[in-house]
């Protein structure tokens, strides 16, 4: 039964997924934002704290929470060690404060407070069974010869420090729900992904690209600044109805087909497609890439080609037709005959799960812990809940991206379960209103506990249509929106740093795609794409505030094809303002508004400004300042801000 002493209620506590279903997500290091409804009868002070902990610590940390407004409370903490956290919230009515107030209304009424004064000295008895400063205090409060030195004393700023620093704690409510918070490691919050086909890495056109030329090119992707190189599937490709060139569904003799259909009389998901090299050759790929503080990231496609080997050992996890054909995948209109879904209804699931388990331990036994999970929105999402629980338990530090374009709930689910980042609408998030819109509710809606986004301005299934027959100066702002708006970005590689855009026609698909083919690029030529791309590189490494998603806050500007934004750290350390024209074909200007209160701006502003970009330096004296961007020149500005004490 609930101690009828305890008047004090605790309601609408955060961060809580799913009430407690699901942890709230952070990465070392971060913030955690406490906040929750807290009240009680009549007109009595509250005090409130949260409390938390590394889950199985002895011991409890505490960090008192402050109202704001309306009876919501805020307190935060950081947590420091990855694993798993636990908080919860004590409040109470504290009836010294309650006295202190009271008392010094009435001092300032001029109403008699000998009373009051009594009862002080009594709330100070009770506090200083161990402390001889508190009883002396009681022992002044007591005095009757020197009442008014008594009530100047509790008037005083040091008597006002005493009732702060000593609640008096009696009958506390104790949220009775511990809220775990689930810390993964920094690179689940900071990472840049660089996409390309190993079969595409030749130097040498018309030549089958091997993981040695892989290698070779590993200081090249080293050089402008990714950390997290991706492969599309390198399994065996299955020979039965291959896709051609342009998802023709029949393939012309020396076609290579599509990597994501898995599987053939060459082996299946634990296998590596032999014209790429041999497993000896991947292992070295991945060492030699971790050297240069790269983590290579493997595609898992959970489906088979009709020729995989799952097909004939284990024909009960595919769907049987009435004809007796196994029913190959389709999104209609699409049809994918290349692709066999495994069925996760099958009587046989658990045997199922346990191989598809083992196909993601195998992997990480040669050195892989970054996994992009293809279409994962097409699998039971309980499966996915236990396979990543499953893995994490052996790996903690393995990394789960999700591509799933699909519907919200169903995104929001995948990340709730486990995946550790996820694909997002940014892809198709144009105009300043929408981008305002959608990072606004990714940072600051209910998702920010548990969705993690990664921001991709294109993939090898997506040409978007405003990067369609466009010029450079679209693939630049997109990718510098990419790169600063989010954390986590990633960016298909070689098609957007040679500014590919040339679509089929009327789709959102490449003409001429690399899912089907071998391409040649010229590895060795570098453009304007690619030194952007490695000075801001550069610049997210050297800057903090761009290593957080979650500290962005959008600032006015007086044109509506400007988008600008904030991002700083916790201490003003490092604050940086990235401006950016949506105007890929004209200049454009404004006036833009610097956040005051953020900013802790004194009266008189004094503020060295240094664009990261052009290397220009400036000096702001104003709220609002001038900017101005030809996206010939350059459409983005990265401005690193230093608030100095004016001397105007």
């Amino acid at each position: 039964m609930r101690n009828g002493k305890a008047r004090v209620i605790i309601e609408n506590v955060q961060p809580l997924v799913d009430n407690g279903l699901y942890p709230a997500k952070r990465t070392v290091g971060e913030r955690v934002d406490v906040s929750a409804a807290i009240f009680g009868d009549g007109h009595d002070h509250i005090r409130a704290e949260v409390w938390y902990k590394k889950e199985g610590a002895n011991s409890w940390k505490t960090v008192e929470m402050m109202p704001t407004f309306n009876d919501d409370w805020r307190a935060s903490f950081y947590v420091e060690e990855q694993g798993y956290y636990v908080f919860t919230i004590q409040a109470w009515v504290d009836h010294f404060d309650t006295w202190y107030d009271g008392f010094k209304k009435k001092a300032e009424a001029k109403v008699d407070v000998t009373v009051e004064l009594m009862e002080g000295a009594l709330f100070l008895k009770r506090l200083a069974e161990s402390n001889s400063v508190l009883a002396a205090y009681a022992k002044r409060l007591e005095d009757k010869a020197r009442a008014t030195a008594a009530i100047d004393l509790v008037l005083s700023q040091e008597f006002a420090d005493i009732v702060h620093q000593n609640p008096l704690r009696e009958h506390e409510t104790r949220l009775e729900q511990e809220i775990r918070i689930q810390v993964e490691h920094r690179k689940a919050n900071f990472s840049a992904w660089y996409e390309f086909f190993p079969r595409s890495a030749s130097l040498e056109a018309g030549k089958h690209g091997t993981f040695q030329d892989c290698i070779r090119l590993l200081p090249r992707v080293a050089a402008m600044g990714f950390d997290v190189l991706y492969f599309p599937p390198i399994h065996p490709i299955g020979k039965v109805n291959r896709k051609g060139k342009n998802n023709n569904v029949r393939s012309q003799p020396g076609e290579p087909g599509s990597p994501w259909a898995i599987g053939s009389d060459e082996g299946g998901h634990k296998s590596i497609l032999p014209a790429l090299g041999t497993l000896e050759d991947f292992r070295k790929l991945v060492n030699e890439a971790r050297q240069l503080g790269i983590e290579v990231a493997m595609d898992i496609a959970f489906q088979c080609a009709p020729d995989h080997p799952y097909v004939k050992e284990h024909p009960e996890w595919f769907r049987q037709r009435p004809d007796g054909s196994i029913q190959y995948a389709e999104n209609p209109p699409k049809k994918y005959q290349d692709i066999y879904p495994f069925n996760f209804e099958t009587e046989n699931w658990k045997a199922l799960w346990e191989e598809l388990k083992s196909v993601f331990l195998f992997w990480i036994e040669q050195g892989v812990t970054v996994f992009r999970i293809d279409n994962p929105h097409t699998k039971p999402i309980p499966f996915w809940q236990w396979v990543i629980a499953e893995v994490q338990k052996q790996y903690p530090n393995v990394i789960f991206l999700s591509e799933a374009f699909t519907r919200p709930k169903i995104m929001a689910s995948l990340a709730k379960v486990g995946f550790t980042q996820s694909y997002t609408y940014f892809t198709w998030r144009v105009s300043k209103q929408e981008l305002m819109d959608y990072v606004n509710d990714l940072v600051a809606g209910p998702s920010r506990n548990y969705f993690r986004p990664n921001f991709w301005p294109n993939t090898p299934d997506i040409l978007p249509y405003h990067l369609q027959h466009q010029g450079e100066n679209s693939f630049i702002l997109r990718y510098a929106l990419a790169a600063t708006l989010s954390s986590n970005y990633g960016v298909y590689g070689p098609s957007y740093e040679f500014f590919e855009n040339t679509p089929i026609e009327g789709k959102e698909e490449y003409f001429n795609s690399e899912k089907y083919e071998v391409r040649h690029y010229d590895w060795k030529k570098t453009n304007r794409m690619t030194d952007i791309m490695s000075l801001i590189n550069k610049i997210r490494k050297e800057n903090a505030a761009l290593q957080s998603t979650w500290n962005i806050q959008f600032c006015p500007i007086e044109n509506q094809n400007i988008i600008a934004y904030l991002k700083a750290t916790d201490d003003l350390t490092n604050i940086i303002l990235v401006v950016v024209n949506l105007d890929a074909h004209h200049g454009q200007s404004g006036y833009v508004q610097l956040p005051k209160d953020r900013l802790r701006l004194p009266e008189k502003i004094n503020i060295k400004v240094h664009d990261l970009v052009t290397d220009e330096h400036y000096t702001w004296t104003q709220e609002w300042n001038y900017v101005d961007l030809n996206p010939n020149k350059m459409p983005f500005h990265i401005l690193k801000l230093e608030i100095h004490e004016s001397n105007m």
